[in-house]
């Protein structure tokens, strides 16, 4: 830089780009930070650690400098601050959906937590055609983070791809047990969760439980997916030869589907769904094949998605705190950007089976 800018601070911050009106008319000059500081009656270095929320702030003097940033209108720069601080505040999100419930929670609780934090989110949204190294090297580009919501092949091969030197994390599957991700990463138990969601089919009476499966994340078999792991180890635990997934898809479309051809087999009477997306198809199907849920058919979907306790009858899920994926993911990004290392794992609420209206014992 060859010039100094009147309006930046030494600590990142610069006036509000809008100028507030006196009772005059006349424009005044837009609120600095040491405006804040004279009418919070602090120091405008604690002005400074409150915006950046600094913990060593007393509860009473955060709130009155936060009343005085809401009275003057302050506003920080993102620029300024990254120039003060060494960190770009910024996090790019390469997803290949963002319509879908378990993505678009993901990525709400990340944006969150990151504005939060006085980070701005963009987000790209992956495509087959795209050409993932060079989609990865603008982001990267950039400066900032890099978060992959690897649920699927797509997200999975473009975490591949991210620079071993660039920060970066991703939500992802459940590992196998033993493993790792070789990027730092947050997931959820969804194996466990599925083996829950089983074990209760089970307990209800009914002899088997099939399986709608997701699409894997990789090139494995879909049966090797951490829910349908989940899911066959229950049936094996209780002495019942898991019978074949099916399922080709992540939609409603595809749980139709899967669901016509499970409503034509007498003997079904328990169906676990990779998502309540692909539930909401299978009741679909069976309503129109003439068989009730539950008294017929028992069904649990998958995430606890805002439309399942809203269908009829009400879909029995597991709830997964997508929302809490997402904060955790943010905050290990946050830790490699602003500190160079990685804090201790964060975790999401553990999943929680949710009983309604669609699950029921089997009838004798």
């Amino acid at each position: 830089m060859t010039g100094h800018n009147p309006g930046m601070s030494v600590t990142g911050h610069t006036r509000s780009t809008t100028a507030a009106s006196d009772p005059r008319g006349t424009q005044r000059k837009p609120a600095s930070i040491r405006d804040v500081a004279q009418v919070a009656g602090v120091s405008y270095q604690t002005v400074s650690r409150v915006i950046n929320g600094h913990p060593s702030v007393k509860a009473e003097t955060r709130r009155r400098v936060e009343e005085a940033v809401e009275q003057l209108g302050f506003r920080r720069n993102a620029t300024a601050l990254a120039l003060a601080s060494g960190v770009t505040r910024t996090v790019t999100v390469l997803t290949s959906d963002t319509v879908l419930y378990g993505y678009a929670a993901t990525l709400r609780g990340l944006e969150e937590a990151a504005r939060a934090a006085g980070y701005s989110v963009g987000v790209r949204v992956l495509t087959p055609e795209d050409d993932l190294s060079r989609t990865i090297s603008a982001a990267t580009g950039t400066g900032g983070g890099i978060m992959v919501i690897g649920f699927d092949r797509l997200g999975a091969a473009a975490l591949d791809h991210v620079p071993s030197d660039a920060p970066c994390v991703a939500a992802v599957e459940a590992p196998a047990p033993g493993r790792t991700p070789s990027r730092p990463a947050v997931w959820v138990d969804d194996r466990a969760a599925a083996r829950t969601a089983t074990e209760y089919l089970l307990g209800l009476g009914h002899s088997t439980v099939h399986y709608v499966a997701l699409p894997p994340s990789t090139g494995s078999r879909r049966s090797a997916a951490p829910r349908a792991e989940g899911w066959r180890q229950a049936l094996m635990d209780a002495g019942v030869t898991p019978p074949p997934p099916t399922g080709r898809g992540w939609d409603a479309r595809a749980g139709y589907d899967a669901g016509r051809e499970l409503a034509r087999d007498p003997s079904v009477t328990a169906v676990l769904c990779g998502n309540d997306d692909l539930a909401l198809g299978v009741l679909r199907a069976l309503h129109h094949a003439g068989r009730a849920v539950p008294g017929d058919v028992s069904v649990i979907g998958f995430d606890d998605a805002p439309h399942s306790a809203f269908v009829t009858p009400s879909l029995t899920t597991v709830r997964l705190d997508f929302g809490g994926l997402g904060r955790a993911a943010f905050d290990l990004l946050r830790a490699q950007l602003e500190h160079g290392h990685r804090p201790l794992d964060p975790a999401p609420d553990d999943p929680e089976l949710v009983r309604r209206e669609s699950t029921g014992a089997r009838r004798a």
